[in-house]
């Protein structure tokens, strides 16, 4: 489970995808695929949530990674590729941001 705390130990990245409501379950079969049986066991990863909105028109990813060279290693990866270019023609944009945790609340 994601824990969000200021100052980080780990490196964050959210990444939103846009797709269709008639999309949106192929989607996040593809991601829940992509996560259980590859990303979730690279090298640094630490844990992930996947959030959808009411429309269906909309998923937000929260992942965290021991450093920022793990995440983007695990992208580089042939498999991960392979997996984004599925993932690429199922929505109409994707887009992973790197973070810092500047605050945290509660």
């Amino acid at each position: 489970m994601p824990q969000i705390t200021n100052p980080s130990p780990h490196q964050t990245v959210l990444t939103t995808f846009e797709m269709t409501p008639g999309t949106c379950q192929d989607l996040l079969d593809a991601l829940t695929d992509a996560y259980e049986n590859f990303i979730s066991r690279q090298p640094g990863f630490v844990a992930a949530g996947l959030h959808v909105n009411d429309a269906r028109t909309r998923i937000a990813n929260y992942s965290q990674w021991e450093r920022r060279e793990d995440f983007q290693a695990m992208l580089r990866s042939d498999e991960m590729r392979q997996r984004n270019r599925v993932i690429n023609d199922l929505c109409k944009s994707f887009e992973p941001v790197m973070y810092d945790v500047v605050a945290a609340f509660g």
